[in-house]
């Protein structure tokens, strides 16, 4: 694996011309996650998967952009929300600078939830332009989380500042993880999850769901599910290129 930030431009360039070409990019938000874990949860949870993804491809690792489109949870003081348009423009001008140092393909990982939307618009965008782009929004983590999970979430999907969140938090970095947080569950309205909705009326901590249960096992486990799926798709999409 090669660090781009740490690298030069001609070693950059020869570690993607040499090797399988591929580029990895983190993209996670600056968002609150509760009393008790990190504005960056997004971020590291990306840049771990990354990490590792990165690692086993051999790949250029890309430095992680740390904002999001995080819209949803902007009710929140310290949460930094980019418009969709600007996620969508960064991810665009960083494949294509990828692309021009040697890039076969970029692999964006995704860590935060309001970025699904526009990065697929991105990866779109890319091949457009003859760029071959995939976005992985933590394949195997649904499986793998309700497999592990002791607590119920507070609505199907939402995983934020509860157990699984907070399991992976404990296992990345768990000198970041600032105590316990009590268990919310909230009466979310006919239509939550398929109509955009901001959060903070639901929850005044922040937090959705039980983060009690949650241990750095747990997270191990998650993070080992979502970069054996991850690594299973790119050498799938390798083969074809």
């Amino acid at each position: 694996m090669l660090r781009a930030e740490d690298a030069t431009a001609p070693q950059l360039v020869a570690h993607l011309s040499g090797g399988r070409g591929v580029a990895v990019l983190p993209v996670g938000a600056l968002e609150q996650h509760g009393p008790h874990l990190p504005l960056a949860t997004d971020t590291l949870t990306a840049q771990a998967v990354a990490d590792r993804v990165a690692d086993a491809l051999d790949a250029a690792l890309l430095p992680a952009v740390g904002y999001g489109a995080t819209w949803n949870m902007s009710g929140y003081p310290g949460t930094v929300t980019l418009r969709p348009e600007t996620v969508e423009a960064l991810a665009v001008d960083i494949g294509r600078g990828a692309a021009a140092a040697g890039a076969r393909l970029l692999v964006v990982v995704n860590g935060d939830w309001g970025n699904r939307a526009p990065l697929a618009r991105a990866a779109a965008a890319l091949q457009a332009d003859g760029v071959r782009a995939v976005v992985l929004d933590h394949p195997g983590l649904d499986e793998a989380a309700e497999r592990l999970r002791e607590s119920r979430p507070a609505a199907p999907g939402l995983m934020h500042a509860e157990e699984i969140e907070t399991s992976l938090v404990l296992a990345i970095a768990p000198r970041l993880v600032q105590g316990g947080a009590a268990a919310v569950y909230p009466d979310f309205p006919p239509g939550f999850g398929s109509v955009p909705m901001r959060m903070h009326p639901f929850s005044e901590s922040g937090v959705f769901g039980d983060p009690g249960p949650a241990t750095a096992a747990k997270g191990a486990a998650l993070l080992d599910a979502v970069v054996t799926e991850s690594l299973r798709l790119i050498e799938g999409l390798l083969a074809s290129l």
